[in-house]
């Protein structure tokens, strides 16, 4: 398996996670300060401590992607090790973030760190997580979200993405699957509208969807071509 990865930005964002982390922290640090040595100015330690904590949650975001290891795209590369070269796995060079092009197909793959047993409730339309860390949710972003809506736009646009560089090509379609790279999270979600595993599983989905109806080597190096420009 080929791997085409944007070290740049991963250098960047890690760095960006860095310094708001440490920004945010003296932030804070000082607001507290201030709330105690100062009372009388309890706006500006107000203000100061909401923009401590919103810098702080910035570092985190970034630091989960970019500053922490194994990073999400270095556990899709682990997992996916043995793929033959007719794959290629793009990190951050598509519209969306990691995105596999090989015989199987064209597939956006979102991977996320979320603990505890995740399920699909169908009534509701969305995805569900049980257990896990009440503290590391809310301050360390470990909460399940919406990430059908994020994968959404992420086919969107790798979709929108290929049209215009193929425009007279038939382009078979975008799928997706979610992916949870921890390894204390369970998933059952077979109910599930995309493909929702644990990491462990997802070579083997990528091989058996292979089998089906898959891409020809003429039309992998078309969409790879257009995917590197």
């Amino acid at each position: 398996m080929e791997i085409i990865i944007n070290e740049s930005l991963i250098r960047r964002n890690a760095r960006i996670g860095q310094i708001t982390s440490i920004v945010g922290l003296l932030v804070l640090a000082g607001g507290m300060y201030i709330s105690f040595a100062r009372p009388e100015l309890f706006n500006i330690s107000l203000l100061a401590l909401l923009l401590g904590f919103a810098l702080s949650q910035i570092g985190i975001y970034f630091g989960n992607r970019f500053g922490r290891h194994p990073r999400p795209d270095e556990s899709l590369d682990l997992a996916l090790k043995g793929l033959d070269g007719r794959y290629t796995m793009y990190h951050y060079k598509t519209p969306a973030s990691h995105l596999l092009v090989g015989p199987s197909g064209i597939w956006v793959l979102s991977p996320r760190s979320t603990r505890g047993l995740i399920t699909y409730n169908e009534s509701r339309r969305r995805f569900a997580q049980k257990g896990g860390n009440l503290y590391l949710k809310i301050f360390a972003q470990e909460s399940l979200g919406r990430p059908d809506m994020e994968i959404n736009g992420e086919i969107e646009g790798i979709t929108r993405f290929l049209k215009q560089r193929m425009p007279e090509k038939e382009l078979p379609e975008v799928q997706a699957a979610l992916v949870f790279t921890n390894e204390a999270t369970e998933v059952d979600a077979d109910n599930a509208p995309l493909p929702t595993m644990h990491i462990k599983k997802l070579k083997e989905f990528i091989r058996k969807t292979a089998k089906g109806e898959s891409l020809s080597p003429a039309s992998l190096n078309e969409i790879n071509a257009a995917l590197s420009e």
